[in-house]
């Protein structure tokens, strides 16, 4: 809700070019942080998990390796960035090369953080991470709508001041945890195995999810013009909403499962994926109508132009979402490998189709790709379970103990009675 409102407000100060312009600024440390964090802020939950009392190893060897990382990113973006954004403004080129060279590092360290307290089930420091980046920048951006000054510069002025106020604040709350891995004494050599072993297997998987997420991006910034960025932007970030519990879920899911036993996991996984995608199917019919009531509304009718895009990438949230739910198992389990598989077919797929039908049919082309990609990267995910976990497909996509199990939860969460409910009642559960 905060991000729509943060795009409502820069849609309608700025205007659909100049909210191409901003997004295209926002995207570049966003999609280089994804490029170079070589999996180690999921090797850290994981490894943490495993041994705990080796935290401090982990986290300098983290922090040393990611410092030239980013520094040498910053080189290659500042010298990259005018070829990129050739047809964008100067002034969008300039501020696009001083918010990425900044912002890169801040980035960085904000995965690692949000590592440290997912891993240490920290999850209300992990909430505030994930609620103050969007809820400062909207707080920025109005107090500068109020004083009439909210224009490109200062806009982009108020995303890396709230980075870095989210870095500082995560920095102070993981206090003891951080310090830990500042500290001067050698590191034990050993750590290195284990955190950069893991890690490489799960970056090619992440790299392919950050060039997946991101190419539609990309092919918009080589292909088509500020404007189509500008609507795209607005209408992507509006079926973003869709994604919210599934979201959670599976940034919960990882670090609660991992550790445990592979059919545990697998309960557990399959049941979270079943509950989430029942009720986001039963939620998007309604919500898609009054979604594009809402984007005429909020943002403007120019935006209108663009809503069977915003229809397409509504049923594409939900499918990628639950497909991420069920890849939540394998990492558990310690096979990232079989995300990668995946990954490299979905994303070979919706690239080869993102240049054929972009150039063909713009914005809704660009959207029916990611909708095809996701239905295979789920469909690739429901042949690899059965045949990993040893279980019946069936098991996995039904499960009519799921009712009752959610109606159990709810009754005791009214009533404040316990906080694991799936351990007491998966006698209710089919699959155990």
């Amino acid at each position: 809700m905060i991000t729509t409102l943060t795009s409502i407000i820069t849609a309608r100060m700025l205007g659909v070019e100049g909210k191409g312009e901003l997004s295209a600024i926002l995207f570049w440390p966003t999609f280089i942080a994804g490029c170079i964090g070589f999996g180690l802020p999921t090797s850290l939950i994981y490894n943490l998990k495993q041994d705990s009392s080796r935290a401090s190893d982990y986290l300098r060897l983290s922090i040393l390796f990611q410092i030239p990382v980013s520094i040498l990113a910053g080189v290659v973006a500042w010298f990259g960035l005018p070829i990129w954004l050739s047809e964008y403004s100067a002034t969008a080129v300039r501020l696009a090369q001083y918010y990425t060279v900044l912002t890169v590092p801040l980035l960085l360290a904000v995965n690692l953080l949000s590592a440290i307290a997912q891993s240490l089930d920290k999850f209300n420091i992990y909430n505030g991470i994930r609620l103050n980046v969007p809820l400062f920048n909207v707080i920025g951006l109005i107090v500068l709508w109020l004083l009439g000054s909210l224009s490109l510069t200062s806009s982009t002025n108020i995303f890396l001041l709230t980075t870095l106020l989210v870095v500082t604040y995560s920095v102070v709350s993981l206090r003891p945890y951080v310090s830990m891995g500042l500290r001067g004494n050698p590191i034990d050599r050993t750590a290195v195995k284990p955190l950069f072993g893991y890690g490489m297997k799960v970056y090619a998987m992440e790299l392919l999810g950050t060039l997946y997420n991101q190419f539609d991006k990309i092919i918009i910034v080589a292909l088509l013009t500020p404007r189509d960025f500008g609507l795209y932007s607005v209408v992507f970030a509006l079926s973003r909403v869709f994604n919210t519990v599934q979201t959670a879920i599976s940034n919960v899911m990882f670090p609660k499962v991992t550790g445990m036993e592979h059919d545990k996991i697998i309960r557990l996984v399959a049941r979270a994926f079943r509950i989430s995608m029942t009720v986001m199917a039963i939620v998007v019919v309604p919500s898609m109508i009054i979604g594009k009531f809402m984007l005429g509304l909020l943002f403007g009718p120019e935006f209108l132009e663009a809503s069977s895009t915003f229809y397409l990438l509504s049923i594409e949230c939900i499918i990628g979402g639950g497909s991420w739910v069920l890849a939540s198992s394998f990492n558990a389990m310690g096979r990232p490998d079989l995300v990668l598989i995946r990954q490299l077919i979905a994303i070979s797929i919706t690239v080869a189709l993102f240049f054929v039908l972009a150039p063909m049919y713009g914005l809704f082309g660009l959207s029916l790709a990611l909708v095809i990609g996701a239905v295979v990267r789920l469909a690739i995910t429901l042949f690899q379970i059965p045949r990993v976990f040893k279980v019946p497909l069936r098991s996995i996509v039904f499960d009519k103990g799921d009712y009752t199990f959610m109606v159990q939860t709810i009754k005791q969460k009214i009533s404040g009675k316990g906080d694991r409910p799936h351990e007491k009642h998966e006698s209710h559960s089919s699959n155990g």
